[in-house]
Parts: C-alpha cells; structure tokens; sequence
C-alpha cells in the first residue's frame, strides 16, 4: 500500500529496526517530523526548511530510548509548520484523514502521528507538546495521549519552538500502551494518586469514569482566560522568535501566513512585557496548586472535537482560542496531563492534570481505569 503523503514524509518497513528488546517489542513508531532519527534531516512540516538540512547523526534521546526497548520506527509523519499551529493542515502536505471524524481535522501539531495511530498505520505516535499539540489531535482522534511533566523527558535532538514550553508527548490507541512508553521514557516517580477529583467546564460526569470522588469547582483563569492566554502567547512567540525569527526574516513567504504572524508577535515582545507575562503564569501556578492541594487533581475538557476541513481563517481562529483555553493550563504550568477519550460523537476527550512529578501515578490511573484497547465503531468507542 501506497504510503499517504499527507500523514507520512517518509516510511519504510520499518524505516528503522529496534535495537534492543523490551516493554514495547514490535511497537510501530510514527516520529513527528521535528525528531532526529539516524540518516534522516529533520523537515519540521516545512519544505524549505527540509531543503536546507542535514541528516541527523543519532537518534534523538527519545527516540533511541524507544528502539532500544523493542519498538521500530515505521516512519516520519508530518506536523503543522515548525510546530505552530493547532488544526494539524499543513498547507504544503495537506490535512491528515481523521477516521474517527471524517470531514473534521486531526488537531495538531502532531497531525502524522496522530492520523497514523489512529488509522492503524502505529502504534504509537511520538510528538511534541508546546501548547497542547500531543493532547489535541489525541482527543480529535478518540485516543490517549501523554504530556510529561516539563523537563522530564529529554528534548535533545527535537527542533524547539518555545523552550520553557516543549515537551516531548506520545499518542496511543489504548491506555495499557500509554503506559508501557511512560515506562520507558519517564524517570522514577511518585506513584501517590489522587483521592478526589476536581472538575471544571462540564467534565464532572466524564470524569466519572476514573472512579474516584469528583467535585466542581471555579478558577479564574477558566471563567476568564484571556490574561493567562496573553501571558502564556508572549513568552511562547518571544522565545520562537528568538529561535527562528532570522530564519523568518529571511525566507519571506515560506511559511503560511497565519503561522508567520504568530512568529512575527514575538519580534514585537518587549522584555518588560516578556517579563510581566512569566511572573503572571508563576502565580496563576501557585493558585491552581493551592486549590488543588495534596489529594486532588484536575480535569479539564481536552480540546475538540477537531473544526471542518475547509473552514475559514476567522472560525479557525475561533477554534484555535477554544482549544487554548483548554490546553494552555497544562503547558504554561509546566504539569503533566493526558488527554482520555470519552466516546463522544464526533470525539472530544477529557485531561486530567496531575502535580508535576506525578507522570508514571497519572499513567497508571488512566490505564487502571481503562485496561483494555478501545476499538472504534459506528456508534462510538466500545471495548475490544
């Protein structure tokens, strides 16, 4: 079969054997086109950009983790353009098919990845997490997907966008498998879950199904999420300028517009501003742990379900700010939180959000409460 060139850049039988054995023997990776895998440049969902590069000399630290614990790479999948967008519709590869919901994108960033799980070309979907771009096409796709807490999970070898925000992430089709690539990339942590769960924006009666109490409550930031949205833009598009504006600068044109003006805000930060934006997310931090306390955790809605293909710029943006307000948390916290699904029809999951250092206890909820694959039918998710 014909590789889709809108999922994949490049795939193989396998394009890469393991090197080892382990946890994840035989697991099909589908790498986000920002990791570096041996003998392969790294594209980041740019054409231009890919014309310029080199062949990586090594994997990226995650991805040799994972070959060497069994699993093979199957190839590298397309993202939205240096990672900065959320649709997962790249205007120089296309939108990736979303078998869950046909006439709806993927989300993104990790639009390859995800299509790939979930049209059953991977098993496992490894991306990246900036703002949300592992945990929106997971819950778009009716999967499972992982942002560790930040800094957990090396980045070495991954093409950054915003530093104090990148995070390695992984997509699954089933919570047991979610797990086992925590096993391997996650360092040794607290295995304390939580003894209640609070809820915001609708998510009480899903949240349900984690089997634990759930209580609402109220935050600031939900009710009003413009401040903590601002905040968390300034220092994402200053540190993405600072990377990549001479880049930008000179390659007009290369990139869509819409993702050349989020670069271009940057450039306009000042360190004053940059500065104010970094002291507000610590202390909206400090709130939400506050309320949270030693026994609880959070659940939000996870984003989606995933906007029509054709839409136009101004219902994207719309879109875009709605799946922000629901992702962003998560990302300027620095928390690790997994998108679950639900059975929701187009899907739209719901994200749990633990303490940070609490990734292999949020890992082992999830799976505990979801221990079989989930295979999708006509009328929404059933056990398999």
């Amino acid at each position: 079969m014909t590789a889709d060139p809108s999922v994949w850049r490049v795939k193989g039988m396998p394009l890469a054997h393991a090197t080892g054995r382990g946890v994840l023997d035989g697991k099909r990776l589908a790498v986000k086109d920002l990791f570096a895998v041996t003998g392969f440049a790294v594209g980041g969902g740019n054409p231009v950009w890919l014309a310029e590069a080199l062949p990586s000399a090594e994997d990226a630290p995650a991805v040799a983790r994972l070959r060497a614990a069994g699993a093979v790479v199957q190839g590298i999948a397309h993202t939205d353009e240096f990672a900065y967008s959320l649709s997962g519709a790249n205007v120089h590869y296309g939108a990736p098919p979303n078998p869950a919901a046909p006439g709806l994108v993927t989300g993104g960033s990790s639009s390859g990845p995800a299509s790939a799980v979930a049209t059953g070309h991977a098993d496992v979907g490894l991306g990246t997490d900036t703002s949300g771009s592992v945990r929106v096409p997971a819950s778009c796709c009716g999967l499972f997907g992982m942002r560790p807490t930040h800094g957990v999970v090396p980045v070495d070898g991954v093409m950054p966008l915003a530093p104090s925000f990148d995070t390695v992430g992984w997509i699954t089709r089933d919570a047991p498998t979610l797990a086992a690539v925590g096993d391997v990339l996650l360092p040794p942590g607290s295995a304390e879950g939580p003894r209640r769960l609070v809820a915001f924006g609708g998510t009480a009666e899903s949240a349900g199904i984690l089997g634990l109490p759930v209580t609402s409550a109220t935050l600031s930031t939900w009710d009003d999420p413009d401040p903590l949205l601002l905040a968390f833009r300034r220092v994402q598009s200053a540190e993405a300028w600072r990377l990549h504006g001479a880049w930008v600068e000179s390659h007009p044109r290369a990139l869509a517009a819409e993702v050349e003006a989020r670069f271009r805000f940057g450039s306009h930060v000042s360190a004053e501003e940059e500065a104010s934006a970094r002291a507000y997310l610590a202390d909206r931090r400090a709130e939400l742990l506050a309320l949270l306390g030693d026994d609880a955790w959070l659940v939000l809605p996870a984003g989606g379900p995933g906007h029509p293909r054709a839409l136009g710029l101004e219902g994207r943006d719309a879109w875009r700010r709605s799946i922000l307000r629901c992702s962003v948390p998560a990302s300027a916290y620095g928390l690790p939180s997994v998108s679950v699904p639900t059975g929701a029809d187009p899907p739209a999951g719901i994200a749990l959000i633990a303490p940070p250092g609490r990734d292999r206890a949020l890992l082992a909820l999830v799976a505990a409460a979801f221990p079989k694959s989930l295979d999708h039918g006509s009328n929404g998710w059933r056990a398999g």
